[in-house]
Order: C-alpha cells, then structure tokens, then sequence
C-alpha cells in the first residue's frame, strides 16, 4: 500500500528537506570516451543534464555524455576528498579497474 508523501509543513517533509547528500560522479563522452570527474549536491541526473547543455567550453565541445559512476556522501568534506583521489593518478587508476573503457 502506497503512503502519500507527507504535507509541506509537517515535520517529516522539514527533515527530508533538511538531509542534503553529496554526490561524486564520473562522465564519459560518448564522442571522444574522455571521462569526467565531478561533485554536487544536485540530484546527478539533473547535474549530468547541465553538462549535455554544455554548461562550461569543456562540456560544449566533448558532449554528449553519459553517467558512468557514481558514489554518496552524507557529508561535503567526505564528498571533496574522494573527488580530489579520484582525479589523482592512483584514483583513476582504480576508476579504470572499476569502469573499463
């Protein structure tokens, strides 16, 4: 049986609103395979779309793109640290075990 989503002001619904995740993604360009490491606290699709519009010079010349990974914080600093490992040499060398081109 289907629950209905709880009212605006109630405080299920003030602290669903108040849990905020992290999240660390990797996307690869279906037009050239270059990948992609970034964070948000966006929902990733939404995030993955702004890169398909080509937010940025980097995105508008290597889109389209495709998620590919994906990881979760419950905290920012936790979130920014895995991104920096993986944008090192030892961290893309474990994405490349993880997600073979």
């Amino acid at each position: 049986m289907e629950h209905p989503p709880p009212k605006a002001d109630s405080p299920l619904a003030r602290a669903v609103r108040e849990v905020e995740v992290f999240t660390v993604y990797v996307i690869e360009s279906l037009k050239n395979g270059k990948r992609y490491v970034g964070f948000t606290s966006k929902p990733v699709n939404q995030r993955l779309n702004e890169h398909n519009r080509g937010c940025n010079k980097w995105a508008r010349e290597n889109r389209p793109f495709k998620l590919v990974y994906q990881e979760f914080f419950d905290n920012e600093k936790d979130a920014r640290k895995r991104e920096v490992f993986l944008k090192s040499g030892q961290g893309r060398k474990l994405l490349n075990t993880k997600i073979p081109r």
